[in-house]
């Protein structure tokens, strides 16, 4: 467990991304909803989805996963901004589709209050006066109760942590994103909490998109190809092939194992449809990496 900011809150440092293969129609409610109940067995107690993954089948499923059982404990964090309309992705900030979002967020989950809020992805310019003060106001009717920015963009990241109004932000940190430390370093200091995202680089250390056995590995690997910084990242972590060669350690712990040696990070969320999986990242926890390895990750990194 980690400390959670400035919240006062504990969070375990691994957590769970419901989005992704996991959240869409095409993967088994059923086995989405034991991965959930494997996490919380295994301790975990961050849970992260977003109304946009699935067309809202994610935060749906997370819902029912969790109905029933006692949440007190757990830091369920969910998005709003982009949504998917008539299979169109529609880019929302104002403050009326906010609040329509958060209201459909809340029914889809079964909870009244939402731990964590997040703005998922906004522009600077779409984070208006208006938007807040709409905020502000949903929070005292109790709505949501910490607000959070999630990006993988800088300035709206920079933004964000100088504006003093979140209590969170989420960015992409992994091996390949090594110069998202100082941004963290800013965050922490400011008592935000830092979620990392995308902890294993999409799997890029360990060749994953290439290792086609399932529906879910062609998914994964038509949405690296789609974007050009994903085909890069499938380049770069071909530079990390050594982290297949530790012993006792897997390339996929490995990678989660650098992030969390950072203890400015809260928690590291991944994302998985295998239950062995899952089972083998939350072995990580309590665990440190050879400083041999650090060393040369930090000096594959500083030559690249």
């Amino acid at each position: 467990m980690r400390p959670f900011g400035r919240t006062g809150a504990l969070v375990s440092e691994l957590g769970f991304g419901c989005a992704s293969f996991w959240g869409r129609s095409m993967f088994p409610e059923a086995q989405a909803i034991a991965l959930v109940h494997q996490a919380l067995e295994l301790g975990i107690s961050f849970f992260d989805t977003g109304a946009s993954y699935g067309g809202g089948v994610a935060e749906t499923r997370l819902g029912l996963a969790l109905k029933g059982r006692d949440t007190s404990r757990l830091l369920i964090a969910t998005k709003a901004g982009p949504e998917k309309i008539n299979g169109k992705v529609v880019r929302d900030y104002s403050p009326d589709a906010i609040e329509a979002s958060l209201a459909r967020s809340r029914e889809r989950l079964g909870l009244d209050t939402i731990p964590l809020f997040q703005l998922h992805g906004p522009e600077i310019p779409e984070m208006t006066d208006a938007l807040f003060e709409r905020l502000w106001q949903l929070r005292a009717r109790g709505w949501f109760r910490l607000l959070g920015l999630n990006s993988f963009d800088q300035e709206p990241l920079d933004w964000a942590i100088a504006s003093g109004r979140f209590d969170t932000v989420m960015l992409d940190y992994n091996v390949l994103r090594a110069d998202r430390a100082a941004l963290i370093g800013t965050a922490a200091g400011s008592g935000m909490a830092a979620i990392a995202g995308m902890p294993l680089a999409m799997g890029h250390i360990d060749r994953q998109a290439l290792k086609l056995r399932r529906p879910s590995d062609l998914w994964y690997l038509a949405r690296g190809l789609a974007y050009p910084r994903h085909r890069a990242d499938m380049v770069a972590g071909m530079r990390y092939g050594f982290l297949r060669e530790i012993e006792g350690w897997s390339a996929a712990q490995a990678a989660l194992g650098w992030v969390l040696a950072n203890p400015q990070v809260s928690v590291a969320v991944v994302g998985t449809t295998r239950p062995e999986h899952l089972a083998e990242l939350a072995m990580v926890p309590g665990r440190q990496l050879p400083q041999a390895v650090m060393a040369r990750i930090a000096d594959t990194q500083h030559r690249h």
